[in-house]
């Protein structure tokens, strides 16, 4: 049993650490934003394909539900609690378990923390890539940050990790 609970405060612990790591980067990469770029402003870096930007997201991934800042912030908050109360039915007691818990975990309380902080009250989304037209305009991927990039990935790798454990040989099929 003791060897047990050791192992399972390890998995908690390098959970912790991915999600402290994400967290840390996320904000300090808005902090980066918010001090370089005033609102609204832009930086090309690759023209035609992608620039920095500085904006606010009061909605959802793609600015879904744009405007439902709190409620939005409330769902965040029950989904970090679910997940990390049922995340012992998924394979998180293994490395690539824990990344992705630790990934979507750090990127929540990323976005969250934006949400919650009083001198934003949006979530600060600043990576743009986009394609010119022919015509003149332009056609983009929704601006996101590095939570949402943790989250996506957090995400992806549990359905690999779930979809590689559900097709694995059982022991019985031999």
């Amino acid at each position: 049993m003791a060897e047990a609970n050791s192992s399972f405060q390890k998995s908690n612990r390098n959970l912790a650490v991915i999600a402290v790591v994400v967290f840390v980067l996320d904000q300090f990469t808005k902090w980066l934003v918010l001090n370089l770029l005033a609102k609204g402003d832009e930086k090309v870096i690759i023209p035609g394909f992608f620039r920095f930007v500085h904006w606010g997201n009061t909605g959802a991934a793609w600015s879904l539900f744009r405007g439902n800042n709190g409620l939005l912030a409330l769902v965040a908050l029950f989904a970090f609690v679910a997940l990390f109360l049922s995340r012992h039915h998924f394979n998180s007691h293994t490395l690539p378990g824990q990344i992705a818990f630790g990934l979507i975990f750090g990127g929540i309380a990323g976005n969250l923390t934006d949400r919650l902080l009083p001198s934003r009250h949006e979530v600060i989304d600043f990576l743009y890539f986009y394609m010119r037209q022919r015509g003149g305009g332009e056609i983009g991927f929704p601006a996101f940050n590095v939570a949402d990039t943790a989250i996506c990935t957090g995400v992806g790798l549990i359905f690999l990790l779930t979809w590689r454990d559900e097709h694995a040989p059982k022991p019985s099929d031999r």
